[in-house]
């Protein structure tokens, strides 16, 4: 194996992770987050908790059906909740359309730093218009982090005579404040001559051993 280092821009990582199997895991990230929302919102729809045997609700569970959504980072196949009355419909669609930028960077965030609940109230408040109970958030984190963390340790499965490696220092906001981080990226050349992004991490700054935490992951 040669470890190679080369000049990347932000463009071109950018593309890069587009392809990947990052992508993959966004959307992953994303079916979850929608599955989840639109049970929640079919639950106010009726005016129940699921296996509740009230009598003021306004209808009742008929289970999901399937549906293609195309988003910005391919296309999510959702399990979208029915009631008996035909009536309920979800409302996240609408609203994750005016804030489908943001929410995708969002989901970049979580995959290079790690699930965390303020991410998590972040993405379904913007998706829900306001603020959901703690437990819930609780449970979604959960899910998440279980996605998020079986990805990370996926095999890989083909052999790479050669892996690429370089950073860039790259803006973000934090705190409520624009501060420079550094950006590495591994890649690698598998047995077909295809090129793959294997890992990439967001740091303080470039050095021995924020590379080698990156290697050995």
């Amino acid at each position: 194996m040669t470890q190679i280092n080369i000049n990347l821009n932000a463009e071109q990582i950018q593309d890069i992770i587009a392809q990947s199997d990052a992508n993959d895991l966004a959307k992953q990230m994303l079916t979850t987050i929608f599955n989840q929302l639109m049970k929640k919102e079919r639950d106010e729809y009726i005016n129940v908790e699921a296996y509740s045997r009230e009598n003021h609700r306004n209808s009742s569970r008929n289970g999901y059906y399937e549906r293609n959504y195309t988003t910005r980072i391919g296309r999510l196949e959702l399990i979208i909740p029915r009631t008996r009355d035909g009536e309920f419909s979800p409302r996240l669609f609408e609203r994750y359309q005016r804030n489908e930028k943001a929410l995708w960077s969002t989901m970049l965030e979580m995959y290079v730093q790690g699930v965390s609940t303020r991410k998590v109230t972040k993405v379904v408040e913007e998706l829900c218009g306001t603020s959901v109970s703690k437990s819930f958030i609780s449970s979604l984190t959960n899910q998440l982090d279980e996605v998020v963390h079986a990805f990370l340790n996926r095999p890989l499965e083909r052999k790479y005579p050669f892996i690429f490696s370089d950073v860039l220092y790259i803006k973000v906001r934090e705190d409520q404040r624009v501060v420079s981080k550094a950006f590495h990226v591994i890649l690698g050349v598998n047995d077909l001559g295809e090129l793959e992004l294997l890992n990439f991490w967001i740091s303080e700054s470039e050095s021995y051993d924020t590379w080698k935490v990156l290697y050995e992951q």
